[in-house]
């Protein structure tokens, strides 16, 4: 429905006017997996672009909110960009991407009002209606800037907003959730990020009830947004349960971002990064996040400085046999569906063993997150990851159901229960959360009285290399599933 004044429509393209679009020589904008991403000096535009948008997407899902992050995830610090979270914490529908590309590209501000109105007419989007939306960033310099542009194209379309300030992307996820299920029956979470910490820890206080993780795990922020944040979890965290050292925390250095650190460097390089060449001993647990802490791997030197990785295929892995395993001495595997959901980047190593040790079904599907969240919806449980250490579990309600009316027959079924409990929201639903899946391989480990070195033991991986294609336009490339 059109707006009755048409003030909405006129602010639309007046804000263009402060906030034009970047010269790029022809090439368009495109709204990709990560949202868009690219230089932030030109991302000023798209920025307003993405305000509006969000006002409309909220209006149409019958004033939800819905969340912008701000953020270039494992790039360098000279880069950043933006994407929407959807009212269930996922990503943004897919049919609504091509919308975004085409705020994106309009080249003045009569362009921009005309893809409005088209988007208000063929989406039926009903004006009248509140808009709610909340934001966050990462410690990338340009945040401050590209946050007043955000504002603005908010403020164009009347949308009611809350800024988070500097959060990890998990996090921006995680609120969505929260905000929009706090006055259902089963609420996701207090509407904080405080509320996400005091969720987080006492989860996986309930999920080491049983047992201690074996020493001290040290973690490679990246220099970004995870090193204060993980310091917030820390404060929550039962002082005797985990012991956790922090390197690569120098968010005051924003040229440090994600140099020669990260989860993203440690994969590609496959190396730690300075501090664990310097200092690490053998079988000693270290682990990187990226960034905006959404990804995690796992590495340890085995005896003579061997540098062995433990990546997203490991962590889906250890995942999947852990919980199929609960699933077992519960005496629900009648009653729940568990699947692991991989891309064509997986070890072909690692599909075999889910599909021959631990007699899983998996699935395959194009590298993006947003095709594998989706799949593993599907199931009761899905586990998911790629390759690159980014992803989660998902507990769908009938298994969350399940799992809480069944009535235990001995204390080793009270106990799986239990930890499956514990486990359903120490895990981020919404999104791969590198913080959350920390927790959750230490529960692991400690549950199973494993190390690193047991962990690698499970399976060996294929000779494989990673090798990154430059080509002229990655979008005339499609990926062949199962390639």
């Amino acid at each position: 429905m059109s707006d009755p004044e048409g003030k909405y429509e006129k602010a639309v393209a007046d804000g263009f006017n402060k906030w034009p679009r970047a010269d790029t020589q022809g090439k368009p904008f495109t709204y990709g997996t990560a949202g868009f991403r690219m230089r932030a000096d030109l991302l000023d535009y798209i920025m307003y672009s993405v305000g509006v948008l969000a006002g409309l997407r909220s209006r149409k899902q019958a004033s939800n909110t819905i969340g912008v992050m701000i953020t270039a995830s494992h790039n360098k610090a000279e880069d950043n960009g933006v994407k929407l979270v959807d009212q269930q914490g996922e990503m943004l529908e897919q049919d609504w991407e091509p919308w975004a590309t085409e705020f994106a590209n309009a080249m003045n501000g009569e362009e921009l009002k005309s893809v409005y109105m088209q988007l208000v007419d063929k989406c039926k989007v009903d004006q009248r209606k509140e808009a709610h939306v909340i934001f966050a960033r990462d410690t990338r310099p340009s945040g401050d800037r590209l946050v007043k542009a955000l504002k603005d194209g908010l403020d164009a379309v009347g949308v009611q907003y809350t800024d988070y300030g500097c959060a990890t992307t998990p996090q921006l996820h995680y609120l969505v959730r929260a905000t929009n299920t706090q006055n259902q029956p089963q609420p996701y979470g207090e509407v904080s990020i405080e509320g996400y910490y005091k969720k987080m820890a006492a989860a996986f206080a309930q999920a080491t009830k049983y047992s201690s993780p074996k020493g001290p795990v040290t973690v490679d922020c990246a220099n970004g947004v995870g090193a204060p944040k993980l310091k917030e979890l820390m404060q929550h965290m039962p002082q005797d349960k985990l012991q956790i050292n922090i390197v690569n925390d120098r968010i005051d250095k924003a040229e440090l971002l994600n140099e020669r650190a990260g989860a993203d460097f440690v994969k590609t390089q496959q190396r730690g990064p300075q501090e664990f060449v310097d200092t690490a001993k053998a079988f000693d647990r270290w682990c990187s996040l990226d960034g905006d802490a959404d990804r995690i791997v796992y590495y340890f030197n085995a005896d003579g400085s061997q540098f062995r990785l433990l990546d997203g295929d490991r962590i889906a892995t250890l995942a999947a046999s852990f919980i199929g395993d609960l699933v077992r001495k519960a005496g629900l595997e009648d009653a729940i569906s568990l699947a692991v959901v991989q891309t064509a980047y997986a070890n072909g190593a690692s599909t075999r063993y889910i599909e021959s040790n631990l007699g899983l079904k998996v699935e395959v599907t194009p590298t993006g997150v947003k095709h594998l969240h989706h799949v593993a919806s599907r199931y009761d449980i899905g586990v998911y990851f790629e390759a690159n250490g980014h992803g989660t579990v998902l507990f769908n309600p009938r298994a969350l159901k399940a799992i809480r009316k069944h009535e235990p027959q001995s204390p080793a079924q009270l106990e799986a229960l239990e930890t499956l409990k514990a486990l359903a929201d120490l895990i981020n639903q919404t999104v791969g959360d590198a913080l959350s899946d920390l927790l959750l391989v230490e529960a692991i480990l400690a549950y199973k009285d494993w190390t690193v070195a047991e962990w690698l033991a499970t399976y060996t991986d294929l000779p494989n290399k990673l090798a990154k294609v430059l080509v002229r336009d990655r979008s005339e490339y499609r990926t062949v599933v199962g390639t």
